[in-house]
C-alpha cells in the first residue's frame, strides 16, 4: 500500500456558520455536530488510519496556527503551513505541493477540507487507497465523486465516463457548476454525475507540473523558492512571494482544464457541512425533525428546527416550525431556515467587528 501524504485544508472562515463561527474561531474548529470533537480533529484522526501522523500537513491562515496546536497537540510545527493571505484553493495547493515535493519528489498527496463530515470511514478510507494506489502508476489527477442520493443545486456535478479506466475509475469528462432544480433532477436522470466533494489524490510532480501548464503565474511565483522548501527559509520566502499568487480556486486553475482527471465515485455518509441546512440533514433529528444541540432545551409544538444552545441556560420554544436558532455568549439568532443563504452576507454587512 502506498502510504500518502495528507494535507488538510483548514484556511476557511466558515461565515455561514455564524454566530457559532467566526472570523477567531472558524467552524473546523468547532464540535459542529456534537460529537465531542472538533471537525479538524476528527479529519486529522481519520487520516491516521492509513498513513503516519508525520505524514499529515495542516493548511491554513497564519491567525489560525495557535488554534491548530489547541486541536493538534500532537502535530510537529513543522508540519503546519500557514499562508499570509487569503489567495483561494489553487496557491494553498501549489504551495503545499512544493513543500510536500521537497521532503519526497515521489510523495503521493491527498489534499482534503478539514469542516467536513464523513460517516462511512471504512469505505472513505478503501476509496483515498484506491486513489492513492491509482494516482501513483499513472500521474492522473484524482478527485472523489459523491454519489448523489438526491438532486441537490447546492454541489458542482462531475460527468465522468460510463467505461472504467481501471477498477473503480473513471475518467472525467465536464465539471459543472451548481444547477438549478431541473438540471440536477436530470443529472439524476441520466446518470454518470457525482458531486464534486473537493476531495483531491495526486503526486505531487503531476500536480506541479498541471500547475507550471494551467496556473503558470503561481507555478512560477512559488517555483522561485524552489530550495527554501521544507527548511527554516520557507516561511520568509512564503510570506513575500504568496500574497502575489493569482486568487483562483484549484477546480477552476487546474481541474477544469486538465485532459487526465479521473473520479472515483463513492458512497462515504458524507456532508460539506456547508450551512445550518445541511447540518439538520445529517444530524439525528428528533420525532418533530428538531435537531437539538443543547440538553436544557425544551420543544413544544415546534418542527423542523435547528437549535444550538449552551447547557448552563434552560432554552423553551414553542411554536416554531422551520427555523435556526443559534444563542452565543453574545448572539442570539433566529431566522427562517428558507433563507439561510443570507447569512453569509448578513455578516459581512455587520459592523461590529466584535461579532464576527
Amino acid at each position: 500500500m502506498v502510504e500518502p501524504y495528507v494535507a488538510i485544508m483548514a484556511g476557511g472562515i466558515g461565515s455561514r456558520f455564524w454566530p457559532a463561527s467566526r472570523e477567531h474561531r472558524p467552524k473546523q474548529f468547532l464540535d459542529i455536530v456534537g460529537g465531542g470533537k472538533s471537525l479538524i480533529r476528527a479529519t486529522y484522526e481519520r487520516f491516521t488510519r492509513i498513513t503516519r501522523p508525520e505524514r499529515i500537513l495542516v493548511v491554513t491562515n497564519e491567525a489560525y496556527r495557535d488554534l491548530v496546536a489547541e486541536h493538534l497537540p500532537e502535530l510537529p510545527a513543522a508540519n503546519v503551513l500557514c499562508e499570509p493571505s487569503r489567495n483561494n484553493t489553487a496557491p494553498s495547493v501549489a504551495y503545499t505541493a512544493f513543500h510536500v515535493r521537497a521532503r519526497d519528489p515521489e510523495a503521493t498527496l491527498v489534499v482534503a477540507p478539514s469542516d467536513h463530515v464523513i460517516h462511512k470511514e471504512d469505505a472513505f478510507l478503501t476509496a483515498v487507497q484506491l486513489g492513492t494506489e491509482f494516482a501513483r502508476r499513472s500521474a492522473g489527477l484524482v478527485t472523489l465523486g459523491i454519489e448523489p442520493s438526491r438532486p441537490d443545486t447546492g454541489y458542482g456535478y462531475i460527468k465522468y465516463e460510463r467505461a472504467e479506466t481501471s477498477a473503480g475509475v473513471y475518467a472525467v469528462t465536464a465539471f459543472r457548476e451548481k444547477p438549478d432544480a431541473a438540471t440536477a433532477e436530470g443529472y439524476l436522470a441520466e446518470g454518470g454525475y457525482v458531486w464534486n466533494a473537493g476531495i483531491f489524490i495526486w503526486r505531487v510532480d503531476a500536480v506541479l507540473e498541471a500547475f507550471a501548464r494551467y496556473a503558470p503565474q503561481i507555478h512560477a511565483t512559488l517555483a522561485a523558492g524552489e530550495g527554501s522548501y521544507a527548511t527554516e527559509a520557507e516561511a520568509a520566502f512564503v510570506a513575500e512571494a504568496y500574497p502575489r499568487t493569482d486568487k483562483i480556486s484549484v477546480d477552476y486553475a487546474i481541474m477544469e482544464r486538465a485532459d487526465n482527471v479521473f473520479t472515483i465515485p463513492c458512497d462515504i455518509g458524507w456532508s460539506d457541512l456547508g450551512t445550518w441546512g445541511s447540518l439538520h440533514a445529517y444530524a439525528d433529528k428528533d420525532e418533530r425533525a428538531n435537531v437539538v444541540q443543547g440538553g436544557n432545551t425544551v420543544m413544544v409544538d415546534a418542527a423542523n428546527n435547528l437549535v444550538r444552545t449552551s447547557d448552563a441556560k434552560l432554552v423553551v420554544i414553542r411554536g416554531l416550525e422551520d427555523f435556526i436558532v443559534v444563542d452565543e455568549d453574545d448572539v442570539l439568532m433566529i431566522y427562517p431556515k428558507s433563507q439561510e443563504q443570507e447569512i453569509k452576507a448578513l455578516t459581512a454587512g455587520l459592523t461590529q467587528a466584535k461579532f464576527q
